[in-house]
């Protein structure tokens, strides 16, 4: 069974891999600029396999699961260029989630 990477694992993954070059990561606009990118890619992908708009006999069809690799791979460059580790991020984030809206939603019954 191939053992299951953390996203902190992830994070040094990217970062080893874009230290070897030596422009490194790219101003932070510019990655911003990239997300946004990537974010429309996968949209396109959702939207034609889900929405109304699909896409012409000419576009070529990707899986959403590379556009959303393609998406992540940027956010972690971001998080790397500005020294923020996305394992405590998201842990913040789903403890408020956990704490601030508990009683948001309706829990499902057995």
């Amino acid at each position: 069974m191939v053992e299951k990477k953390t996203l902190s694992d992830l994070q040094l993954e990217v970062d080893t891999y874009i230290n070897q070059f030596k422009e490194g990561y790219f101003p932070p606009m510019e990655l911003l600029a990239r997300l946004t990118e990537e974010l429309g890619e996968l949209s396109r992908e959702v939207q034609h396999k889900y929405g109304t708009k699909k896409k012409k006999s000419t576009e070529v069809e990707k899986e959403i699961a590379d556009e959303m690799g393609d998406f992540f791979f940027v956010l972690l460059c971001l998080a790397n260029a500005e020294g923020i580790d996305l394992q405590q991020s998201l842990e913040q984030v789903l403890n408020k989630y956990n704490t601030r809206d508990k009683d948001r939603w309706t829990i499902k019954e057995d």
